[in-house]
């Protein structure tokens, strides 16, 4: 017996699934299920913050499909301080380091503070997408007293919190220390002080401005010592027990989380059960996205590829696929993979709308499905125009100044892909390409694996496109080579296209070439059988 297909099929409504049985058996109520992401913003953010709140949005619109009323809450650290300055931003923020970003100047100049600078770069790029959120500060959080229960009851707890942290990861510090970092009232950086003392009937912490090491630099300490009203928000808590507590306070039922952090939600989790009385959210845990080099994206390390640079190039809808297609392993991503996305994001509306066929029902229903949800559960009615995102590359490479919207329509219009104008929900498409074709001089071709017969036949193909400036002679060389060469014609023709236009078919290759410019064509396939 087949097993049953859950809402629209995807991991994200099997996961809501699991997630309903789980509170149903706490017994918890399911009036509001609250997945939730955090918003680090210490730096500029990157793509991998989109992979956080897309999934995590994906599970709140999969609980949504299934009847059941969920948001997801976008929890910004801006009371967090600031480690290190990241690669790309002006040096002059050294001075600020350790202290929280909310109370750093932004030195862009644009925001009232550099957290409210970075947040806005991350919430833009959320509603580009279509994320729904709610926003929530830490900064506002604490100073409006959201977390006060919490604090008291770690700071209560605060011997048994400090064998807890080291029987579960080892760290002891905390066994001579509170778990909570004061802002300094002298110096205002929140990583020098040492918090020593709790005074429930006050409500305060004392501290000890004296420095602290943060991932192998020394912060300084100022040496003064004070006290701290944490209802005022005149703190925070460390981050071992910090998710615990707004985990808590904001009734949070589902939340994923980086392989990096794995040992922070551990401890969290068992700071939620065994000290406040509360069972954490649900996890899964995802890995991280890697440079072409195999570094970790990172807004400190200088490798930062944002959302705005995605959506440069390509659709809000491409990044959430590229998002929500997989969820565990890790995997290596850059600019030159947009084509590659664009494209199937084509194919996905294809099977969607059903131009092209799956017979598997099972699979059918889980495409359909993750096409719903890079819409966020909003797909548009008909189907776009498709055309691969290299031939519109092409196609702007070599239109005539002026006059480049006129060209490309009637070029479509000769390759079968338009029957008359383009559609104005096709101008973006168009502008992607000019972007792509501004920034980057060369054509990306599609990388594909190549068998020797496959490579001996592009290279006989090259000799044949230096030698003929005539379409028809080239259209003929194409079947003339692949079957010099043992290959099947259409089997070549496919890798031709694949190559050159990232899909299997497009328009006649002759005429193709020479209007996409014979030398753009030769590097493309040159560069391919050198890879």
């Amino acid at each position: 017996m087949s097993e049953e297909i859950i809402g629209h099929g995807t991991w994200y409504d099997k996961t809501a699934a699991t997630l309903v049985k789980r509170e149903r058996k706490l017994g918890r109520s399911l009036d509001m299920l609250r997945t939730e992401m955090g918003i680090g913003i210490s730096g500029i953010p990157h793509i991998g913050h989109i992979g956080d709140s897309s999934r995590s949005y994906a599970v709140t619109l999969a609980l949504r499909a299934q009847g059941y009323n969920s948001e997801l809450i976008a929890f910004a650290d801006d009371k967090d301080g600031l480690r290190k300055v990241p690669v790309g931003l002006p040096e002059s923020l050294n001075k600020y380091l350790g202290f929280p970003v909310r109370d750093i100047p932004d030195p862009f100049k644009c925001h009232d503070n550099f957290a409210e600078h970075m947040i806005r770069l991350f919430l833009e790029a959320l509603e580009a997408c279509g994320i729904e959120y709610r926003l929530v500060s830490a900064y506002e959080s604490y100073g409006k007293g959201i977390f006060n229960n919490e604090i008291e009851t770690i700071l209560a707890n605060a011997k048994c919190v400090g064998e807890l942290i080291k029987e579960t990861i080892g760290q002891e510090k905390f066994e001579e220390k509170l778990p909570y970092f004061a802002v300094c009232s002298n110096c205002g950086r929140i990583y020098t002080t040492t918090a020593y003392e709790y005074i429930p009937k006050e409500k305060k912490v004392l501290y000890r401005c004296e420095g602290m090491e943060v991932k192998g630099q020394w912060f300084k300490g100022c040496g003064h010592e004070g006290e701290a009203d944490y209802t005022k928000g005149e703190g925070k808590l460390v981050w071992k027990v910090e998710f615990a507590a707004r985990w808590k306070a904001l009734d949070i039922r589902f939340e994923p989380y980086g392989k990096d952090i794995a040992d922070s939600v551990k401890i969290n989790d068992r700071i939620c059960r065994e000290i406040l009385n509360f069972e954490p959210p649900m996890h899964a845990q995802y890995e991280m996205f890697l440079d072409k080099s195999g570094k970790k994206i990172s807004k400190s390390a200088g490798n930062v590829f944002t959302p705005q640079v995605w959506f440069r190039y390509g659709s809000p809808q491409s990044l959430l696929l590229l998002m929500l297609k997989r969820f565990v392993g890790t995997r290596s991503v850059s600019v030159t993979d947009i084509p590659k996305y664009m494209n199937e994001l084509d194919e996905l509306e294809d099977i969607y709308f059903g131009r092209k066929q799956i017979p598997d029902q099972r699979e059918l229903t889980k495409l359909k499905g993750l096409y719903e949800y890079v819409w966020v559960s909003k797909p548009p009615k008909t189907p776009s125009v498709h055309v691969p995102y290299n031939l519109l590359v092409f196609l702007a490479k070599v239109a005539p100044k002026g006059s480049e919207k006129d060209y490309i329509a009637q070029k479509l219009r000769e390759y079968g892909y338009v029957k008359d104008g383009l559609p104005k929900d096709f101008e973006p498409r168009i502008q992607y390409a000019y972007n792509w074709i501004r920034d980057f001089e060369e054509i990306t071709e599609t990388a594909i694996e190549l068998g020797q017969k496959e490579i001996n036949a592009i290279k006989q193909l090259i000799q044949t496109l230096e030698k003929t400036d005539d379409e028809n002679q080239i259209q003929a060389a194409i079947f003339t080579t692949a079957r010099e060469n043992d290959i099947k014609p259409a089997h070549f023709f496919k890798t031709l296209y694949t190559i050159l236009i990232g899909a299997p078919q497009g328009p006649r290759l002759g005429p193709y070439i020479i209007s996409m410019g014979k030398q753009n064509v030769i590097q493309a396939l040159n560069r391919a059988v050198q890879r």
